[in-house]
Order: C-alpha cells, then structure tokens, then sequence
C-alpha cells in the first residue's frame, strides 16, 4: 500500500507568490498544520509550518497581508517519493523532528503531505487489528 492513501487527498498549497495570510487561510481550510509553497510547475520550493507562524511571523511585525511566505517559508525542505515506506517515512521525520513532510513525484511536483499523525493513526489501526487477530 502506498504511502498516499494515509495522506489527505487534497494537500493545503500556495504559490511562492503567496502571502502569509493566503497561506494561512489555505491551511485553515484544509484544517491541517502545514502547507507546501510551490512553484509555476507544482515543484515544491518550501513548506510553511504552524511552527512558522508562531517563530518566525507572530513577532517579526510584518504584516501577514502582505508579506510573502516566501520570506517565512522554511528551506530546504524534507521530501519523500511516494514509495517510502512507512516505517522509513517515521524514522526520517521522528530523527529531523519534523511533523510533515511533503510527498512528491520523481520531479519534485507536489502529490501530498504527510504529517505525523497520519503515520500515528496508521500505526494505531495495525496495532488495533494485531490485538483482535491476537484474541482469535
């Protein structure tokens, strides 16, 4: 199973031409922690983060309308192909203590995001169908 069908279908994204506000908005209507800030051909450039917001925006005294989230996004950015596996997917974001990490095709154009809860909620399914096979 790939890693895609434990990730939101539909990942929150901007354009680099993005404000901080536009990006924040995308990420509130998506109702997800990050958004992935992408170029003209959909290759991801940077991601912005909640953790942004709060370190990087919150106190800097620019105003969110107008500011680019070029200017807050975080580079370089942690990427996987889609074949990672999950075990592989939780050890690189647990080891870069990341909690999202988008998921791209082999020419960087953006697919999803996977944060660390999809992979948590993952690992509690397997957990859950392990003890009920374990009670047969």
């Amino acid at each position: 199973m790939s890693i895609l069908s434990i990730c939101s279908d539909t990942p929150a994204s901007v354009p680099l031409d993005a404000t901080v506000a536009q990006t924040i908005e995308a990420m509130l209507a998506h109702r997800v922690g990050a958004a992935a800030v992408v170029d003209e051909h959909g290759v991801v450039a940077g991601i912005f983060t909640e953790r942004d917001i709060m370190k990087k925006v919150a106190l800097s005294g620019k105003d969110p309308q107008t500011t680019p989230v070029r200017e807050f996004m975080s580079t370089p950015v942690l990427l996987a192909l889609e074949n990672i596996s999950y075990t592989e997917a939780l050890t690189t974001m647990l080891d870069n203590h990341h909690r999202h990490m988008p998921i791209v095709d082999e020419n960087g154009r953006l697919l999803r995001i996977l944060s660390i809860r999809n992979l948590l909620e993952k690992k509690i399914d397997v957990l859950v169908q392990e003890i009920a096979e374990a009670r047969l």
